[in-house]
């Protein structure tokens, strides 16, 4: 069974720095796109960064350019969310997902992508 299983989130004052990450387990990894969404309190779950199997392009939401990198160490079957200057905003559950054919900030519904993580908390102060 598929697992993906997101860790490093917690409470941090704005203009701070985390890093999440996501460990994936049975699956082939380097064959596999992906992506953190996140969905805050109230809102609509929203795309955040994905990253390719082949050649690890990558792509971010506006709201995060600039301030998140998404990145991927295919040997240890993980991907990673740096995120610096964090603000208020960003407070929102995380989650990390795995897909066969692609990962697109854009669609961000349960039924796009093979495998969704439980999620990480994610909480900025001001």
């Amino acid at each position: 069974e598929v697992q993906l299983v997101e860790s490093g989130g917690g409470l941090v004052q704005a203009g701070g720095s985390l890093t999440l990450s996501c460990a994936a387990s049975d699956i082939n990894f380097d064959e596999f796109e992906f992506g953190w969404f996140r969905q805050a309190p109230g809102k609509e779950r929203e795309g955040v960064a994905c990253i390719s199997s082949n050649d690890g392009s990558t792509i971010y939401a506006d709201p995060v350019k600039g301030r998140f990198t998404i990145s991927r160490n295919d040997d240890k079957n993980r991907v990673y969310l740096q995120m610096n200057g964090l603000l208020p905003e960003d407070t929102a559950v995380y989650y990390c997902i795995a897909d066969a054919l692609i990962c697109d900030v854009a669609e961000a519904d349960t039924g796009d992508y093979d495998f969704w993580g439980q999620g990480t908390q994610v909480t900025v102060h001001s």
